[in-house]
Order: structure tokens, then sequence, then C-alpha cells
């Protein structure tokens, strides 16, 4: 892998024929806009996991079948099995991976989906199907149970591509953490993110703070690992509106007392909209930001609450699916 990147950005491994090569089966590639909107913000390594193990371009299709209870990588045209070669791409690859904070990867692929992909029970045409992940993808998952992975299909949902990025960014951070093998920079992380962490999980967001206060002195390589684990486990679903309502109310009770009846109205109401769906989440952060800076509340200007990823990667437009 190339070490030509910016430690600046985060680095998030992409399937190549998400608009950087014709490497399809067919020979096609598939545009992206968030693929090619992120470009300018992130570090890509580009795989094409059928190209690498040899198949060409074009290419027969290959497909999941089960056999004898294993899932195979199987080229129907061919007869062959590509499971053997698969899986070793795709274990030298992350055994010699670093430093990778995310993943967007080609749904449905027999490679590189991560759900929905067919597995076809027996080599016939005719075979029945179950859902599962291609075999890239599911090594993927296995190295990296804590980062966010997704398909450029369900990208195109607004709250699914919120929270792609907010988990991309706030690992990349933590990443930072890790490498500074310091108690004293796992304290300002969890600072820093404490509106974030109750937004998405109340439960998690008070077990990562007792876990940063390590009153036991334990050592920095246990704490950190610890510290992980749950962090993941804070940012394994989509956050509730109803979350991040409740982190809006605890921000809010910083100036509450100092806002006159008709300004305090206003603001609950615009809670109450966000609640309702009926506008963004942008709003409501940005009233409540404007009171944070005029009653300056430092602590609270330094929360990731109010932009957990670039600004200009801010986009509302939902697919619906």
């Amino acid at each position: 892998m190339s070490d030509l990147r910016d430690e600046n950005k985060p680095t998030v491994v992409v399937s190549r024929c998400l608009g950087f090569s014709k490497c399809r089966y067919n020979g096609d590639v598939i545009e992206s806009d968030f693929v090619q909107g992120l470009k300018e913000h992130v570090n890509f390594i580009t795989v094409c996991p059928e190209v690498e193990i040899g198949l060409g371009i074009p290419r027969d299709p290959v497909r999941l079948v089960t056999e004898q209870g294993k899932i195979e990588l199987y080229q129907p045209a061919t007869g062959k099995l590509y499971t053997q070669e698969m899986n070793q791409y795709a274990s030298d690859f992350f055994e010699s991976a670093d430093r990778i904070n995310g993943f967007i990867l080609k749904g449905r692929s027999p490679s590189c989906g991560i759900k929905d992909v067919k597995i076809y029970l027996g080599k016939e045409k005719s075979s029945a199907s179950m859902k599962g992940a291609g075999l890239f993808a599911s090594h993927a998952m296995k190295h990296y149970p804590y980062l966010p992975i997704e398909e450029e299909g369900r990208l195109t949902n607004y709250a699914i591509r919120e929270h792609f990025l907010t988990k991309l960014y706030t690992f990349f951070r933590f990443q930072k953490v890790k490498d500074s093998n310091s108690m004293k920079e796992l304290v300002k992380f969890h600072a820093d993110h404490k509106y974030l962490l109750l937004a998405y999980n109340q439960t998690e967001s008070r077990i990562l703070g007792k876990i940063a206060a390590n009153h036991e002195k334990k050592p920095f390589k246990e704490i950190i690992e610890k510290y992980e684990l749950h962090l993941g486990l804070a940012f394994a679903k989509l956050p509730s509106r109803n979350n991040y309502v409740n982190a809006f109310l605890h921000i809010f009770g910083y100036f509450s007392d100092t806002l006159t009846s008709k300004e305090k109205a206003f603001v609950l109401d615009r809670f109450q909209k966000y609640k309702e769906e009926k506008i963004h989440m942008s709003v409501v952060l940005n009233l409540l930001r404007t009171y944070v800076i005029k009653y300056d509340h430092d602590y609270l200007l330094d929360q990731t609450i109010w932009a957990a990823y670039p600004e200009e990667l801010l986009d509302i437009g939902d697919s619906g699916k």
C-alpha cells in the first residue's frame, strides 16, 4: 500500500469500480456522487478484489454458492472456484493494511457487498438463494468490527450517510488518541465528544466516561482497548431523534435561565420540529451554537457535536431508500 497519504485526513478503502476504473465484470464504471465529493477530504485506497485475484476485464461473472455447508466463490461459465484465491487476497490485504478508518464497497457484489448479496443454495442456475456478505467484505467486517463499512447505494440515504461520516471522523480522531499513548489525550477526546456520545447512546456514554476516568489507574493499553470496544458499541446503530433532543436539552440547560420566555419557547419549538422531522438537525445545532458563543461557554464550544465531520460534506439530499 502507498504511504503517500495526508495524515490529517481519514483513510477509506473504496471499491475501484465506484468512479476510479472501468473494472466491473462487464467493463463498466459506476459513478457515485458521494464518493466523488469525498475525494478532497479523505485518502482513498482503491480495491477490486476480483481483478486482484486474476479475473480479467471484462470477465465471466462470479457468484456465491453453498457447497457442503461452505460458501464458495464460483464462476458458472468455467465451473471454477475462486474461494481460496479471494480469501488469500483478503487475508494478505488486511495483514498489510495500516491506518484504515472506513470502507465504501460495491453493493450486492459477491466480493464487496456487505449485505443482501445473493448466495445460491447450489451451483445450478435455478437454485434458491439466501442473503449474505461478499467474501472480501466479510474479511473487512471481521478485521474492523468497529469501523464504518457501507455500500455506495445505501449512502444515498441521508441518515445512513450522516451516520457513516460521523462514525468515520470520530474513529479517525480516536486513532490519533491511540497513537498518542496518552491518558490525557483520551480524557480530552471523551470530554470533546461528550454530547455527541450522549446523542448516540446514553448508556455507552456513561460507561465510556467511567473508562476514561480510570480511577483504578490501569495501564493505557488496557484502558484504550476497553474504550474502543464501547466506542464501537456506542456507534453501532443510527442514533434516534429522541436521543439527539436529549443532548440538545443538556446543552440548552447551560444558558436557558438567561433567556426570555419567548426565546425559550422558540428554542424548545425547534427541538420539537426536529423531533417531528420537519427541520434538519443543522438548524437546531446552529441555533444552540449561537447561544453558546453569545454566553462564551468555552467547554461547549469545543464539542464535536457542532460539526462531527467537515461541513463541506453536509448534504441533506435523501434518496428515501
